[in-house]
Order: C-alpha cells, then structure tokens, then sequence
C-alpha cells in the first residue's frame, strides 16, 4: 500500500508545470465532493480533477506518464 499523498512531503522544486484548474474541473472537483457527502472538494478530489484535466488535453493520458499501455 502506497503512502497516501497528505502524508507525503512537498517536492523540494518541481520541474512540471502546476496545473491551474479550469472551471469546468473546479465544478467537477465540487460535485465529486458533494457526491462524497463533503461540502467542499478535498485534496483527494482536486487531484483527481487535474489528472482528468491533463488527461482531456492530452488526448487519453497525461504527458508526465511513461508506463507502457
């Protein structure tokens, strides 16, 4: 089991690029919360927001990501 990302230390300096969310992401960010039983998103959901951002801009997968399909 992985450490959960709340428990991991912030990166020293970050070679990509922060992703800023659109609004569309923020209000799919809320739903999923409000879903979840949350008011509002939580990291878990925000998370999920920007990896389903990057992976409709880059048609299917994220740019950052090497495993083989």
């Amino acid at each position: 089991m992985s450490t959960p990302p709340w428990k991991k230390p912030a990166p020293k300096t970050s070679t990509k690029a922060k992703v800023t969310l659109s609004p569309a992401s923020i209000a799919w960010a809320k739903a999923r919360a409000k879903k979840a039983g949350r008011r509002y998103p939580n990291l878990v959901d925000n998370m999920a927001a920007s990896r389903r951002q990057l992976e409709q801009e880059h048609g299917g997968h994220r740019p950052d990501d090497d495993r083989p399909r």
